[in-house]
């Protein structure tokens, strides 16, 4: 049984819930503003009685005038259009932006919901990264809508959430370097626990199914989404007895990577190793030569979950749960017909 079936008449004020529990409405509402300074057993007890009962909030505490970005971490051009994105939105609605930033990790720490609660957004926008079960169920009981963009996995029911085309970018990306005449075409995936680097996999698959190539094993390398993989799975590429003549990176910057190990080698980009990326993020339109990639539309994206957070917390329901933005192929210098 869920926390909702559970859940008998109108929700409770923090009076009624301090008398359920036994304990001061002081403490009570430290717990709902996400104060740190309770006992965990007091703490528990309360949140257990605001999933099973709901929460009235008084309605002179409204949210803050804030959007909550909470970003896995802050390095390089993608977190700058997301940011972009958000904030074009936040400003239409008068709202500022706060970032959270999770190190690196895909799932904030515990002590995270907390401050999101101290605060009080309006709404929280999760870029590849999103909440445990438990926290979310904390925002949700907080009446603090949130939204993911490009989720880690499958969003859970009824989450809502915005992506890009994935499986259509790798698709194109394939069958782009196929039409060339390639047929020895590798791919450097992103790690198998993310939803998109599974989709960008499985579009590269198609492409050669429907041109009828067989799959060849050694021209598929799993790694991160970064520079140094790209470069090490290319350096062992190009060490096949067969080596590509193309490779379908899916990060831009893995095609930097791949980039740096085609020089190494002594080939050219594209007269002998032709190069495509996936994201169509700076510097790729000013790399030499300029860089054939899928350009994702990072900015759209994180706007639209803005919209959505927005909208959320307005009391009004969604036209949709889920958002998928196109993607799109952007042809540049990098790749170029197979010479055999």
């Amino acid at each position: 049984m869920s926390a909702a079936d559970d859940r008998q008449g109108e929700p409770l004020t923090i009076a009624q819930l301090a008398k359920r529990a036994g304990v001061s409405v002081a403490t009570v509402s430290k717990v709902v503003n996400g104060r740190a300074d309770v006992a965990p057993a007091t703490r528990a007890l309360v949140e257990d009685l605001i999933r099973r009962h709901g929460y009235r909030r008084q309605k002179v505490a409204g949210p803050a005038a804030l959007l909550e970005l909470v970003l896995h971490e802050v390095r390089g051009p993608y977190p700058t259009e997301i940011y972009r994105g958000v904030q074009r939105v936040a400003a239409e609605h008068q709202l500022a932006v706060v970032v959270s930033e999770l190190g690196g990790s895909h799932t904030p720490e515990r002590g995270w919901v907390e401050g999101v609660l101290a605060r009080r957004p309006t709404g929280v926008v999760s870029v590849f990264s999103g909440p445990t079960g438990e926290q979310a169920e904390r925002l949700r009981t907080r009446g603090i809508p949130f939204v993911l963009v490009d989720p880690t996995g499958e969003p859970g029911h009824g989450v809502p959430s915005v992506g890009a085309s994935n499986w259509s970018g790798g698709l194109s990306a394939t069958r782009h370097l196929l039409e060339l005449g390639h047929r020895r075409v590798a791919v450097i995936a992103g790690p198998e626990h993310l939803l998109a680097a599974r989709a960008r996999l499985d579009g590269y698959r198609a492409a050669l199914d429907l041109a009828g190539i067989p799959l060849d094993p050694t021209l598929v390398r799993v790694g991160e989404f970064h520079i140094l993989d790209g470069l090490k799975h290319t350096r062992d590429l190009l060490r096949l007895p067969e080596p590509p003549t193309a490779v379908f990176a899916s990060t831009d910057g893995q095609a930097l990577g791949v980039y740096r190990a085609a020089a190494e080698a002594g080939l050219r980009v594209p007269e002998d190793l032709s190069v495509v990326g996936f994201d169509d993020l700076f510097p790729s339109q000013w790399l030499t030569p300029p860089l054939t990639t899928v350009r994702q539309p990072l900015a759209d994206m994180a706007a639209t979950a803005a919209t959505m957070a927005i909208t959320l917390a307005r009391g009004r329901p969604l036209d949709r749960r889920r958002a998928e933005l196109a993607t799109e192929l952007v042809v540049r210098d990098s790749t170029a017909p197979f010479r055999g």
